[in-house]
């Protein structure tokens, strides 16, 4: 498994980089690294962030298509930004999702941490849906998400994919600083 996940992970640090730079070849990468991580996912008895690749899978192809066919007459998908009653929203569905996910998966299976689990999941599931559609925020929610996805990794022995995150977190603070730049130039 550690060559597995080795190659997960580079893959995992492609895709990132190529997002902060925009390029269209990122989905290529992260559809690769959560082929591999549905199965060391689930052979840690991590349920939650298994089936979550299965959802990235999905998305790696349509954000490839949004990417590849944008939202403007020019073809373009845009940088944008939602209103904070938005966040509001979103923020409070994540912790009720996971509140109740982790519930059941507490109860009826016998899944790892299963609220973090839950929480690290449903954050993603919505951040990963904001990168398809280039809401500057999503670096933001990455920051939080990948930092509570470190202590999981680590209590699961995957040092290397929690090694990952600690990088993911640093891409993600460049990655908010070149969107908002090209956000501000989009703009003016």
């Amino acid at each position: 498994m550690p060559v597995w996940e080795a190659a997960a992970v580079v893959l995992g640090i492609c895709y990132l980089l190529l997002a902060v730079r925009e390029h269209i070849w990122c989905w290529y990468a992260a559809f690769a690294s959560t082929a591999i991580y549905l199965f060391l996912f689930w052979d840690v008895k991590l349920l939650m962030e298994s089936a979550l690749q299965v959802y990235y899978l999905a998305m790696a192809v349509y954000g490839w298509w949004q990417w590849q066919h944008g939202d403007s007459s020019d073809g373009e998908l845009r940088i944008s930004r939602w209103p904070p009653r938005v966040h509001f929203y979103a923020i409070g569905a994540i912790l009720l999702i996971s509140a109740g996910s982790g519930q059941l998966l507490r109860e009826y299976s016998s899944a790892a941490l299963p609220f973090l689990d839950s929480f690290t999941t449903w954050g993603a599931v919505l951040t990963t849906w904001m990168v398809a559609k280039k809401v500057l925020e999503n670096w933001l929610y990455w920051l939080v998400i990948d930092s509570v996805s470190i202590y999981l990794y680590v209590d699961r022995e995957l040092y290397l994919t929690a090694g990952l995150f600690a990088a993911y977190i640093l891409i993600a603070v460049f990655g908010f600083r070149a969107w908002l730049k090209h956000f501000r130039s989009q703009s003016a």
